[in-house]
């Protein structure tokens, strides 16, 4: 048996038994074993295969350029992330912007918008539809990684990500959204469209935040995977999905379903892209 029947026998094995990801982490531990990390490997990996926890926040600041390629310079690197953290954070408190009192999320928010020139005036300034999004997103990272310099620097790039590298490709997605749910269940969209339901969909929930707020963490991390690594479009068909298991019921999203939504997404997404070219 040659050594690449010998993995697909195994990987067979490992599924029926219960162990779905056992070769897809091991695949995983050898590609971060490289002392220059392959970036295209990783990014593959990404949209292929949901990350194993224990090494999502790892592949997460490579991918968004948080730590570079070579594993000599992580801890530097990452000693420099945490002073600017640190400097940031004390700039904001001695302009009195938040205080140990101050929610973490908002601690966030107040340091991007320092580190970004849009701090306003006054921290009683109401929030635009932007900070909201952020702090949804904030929200949701908080939850998945545990570690504060970690998740900020993670939140900063994944904003970043979505305002930059898909600038372009959000305001596209609700028209993607109709065309790949004209090909899934063409007599529900058009139910929608006659409704004139279509354009009230949460569009802003759903590709602007990303679906934080929308998908218990759990779920809502395989999601990202994607969108780290390279790919919007992953979002479309999570919506589709939503729209399919739930028809017009779609901010009613029970605990127990979003796991199958997710599953069924990242398939329709494979059926209707492949594996995606990372700008998708």
């Amino acid at each position: 048996m040659t050594e690449d029947s010998q993995r697909n026998f195994r990987s067979v094995y490992y599924e029926k038994v219960g162990f779905r990801g056992v070769e897809e982490k091991k695949s995983l531990e050898i590609l971060l074993k490289d002392d220059r990390l392959d970036i295209e490997k990783l990014c593959t990996f990404s949209q292929r295969f949901p990350l194993p926890s224990m090494y999502r926040a790892l592949v997460w600041k490579v991918l968004l350029g948080i730590l570079p390629p070579h594993h000599e310079s992580h801890a530097k690197v990452m000693t420099y992330r945490k002073e600017q953290y640190s400097d940031v954070l004390h700039a904001l408190k001695v302009i009195r912007f938040v205080s140990d009192a101050t929610p973490q999320v908002e601690v966030y928010l107040r340091m991007y918008q320092l580190e970004s020139g849009k701090l306003p005036r006054s921290s009683s300034f109401p929030l635009e539809p932007e900070d909201e999004a952020f702090l949804a997103i904030a929200k949701a990272m908080e939850e998945m990684v545990e570690d504060s310099v970690d998740c900020y620097w993670i939140i900063r790039c994944f904003v970043n990500q979505l305002n930059t590298k898909y600038r372009d490709s959000l305001p596209q997605l609700p028209k993607a959204l109709e065309q790949y749910l004209n090909l899934e269940d063409s007599r529900l969209l058009t139910h929608l469209k006659m409704c004139s339901a279509v354009s009230k969909l949460p569009y802003d929930l759903w590709f602007k935040r990303c679906f934080a707020g929308c998908l218990p963490e759990s779920s809502l991390q395989r999601v990202w995977d994607k969108v780290v690594s390279g790919s919007c479009k992953i979002l479309v068909f999570v919506a589709v999905e939503i729209l399919l298991t739930f028809k017009i019921k779609v901010m009613a999203i029970p605990q127990d379903s979003s796991d199958a939504i997710v599953s069924k997404a990242i398939d329709l997404w494979h059926k209707h892209c492949g594996t995606p070219v990372h700008s998708s």
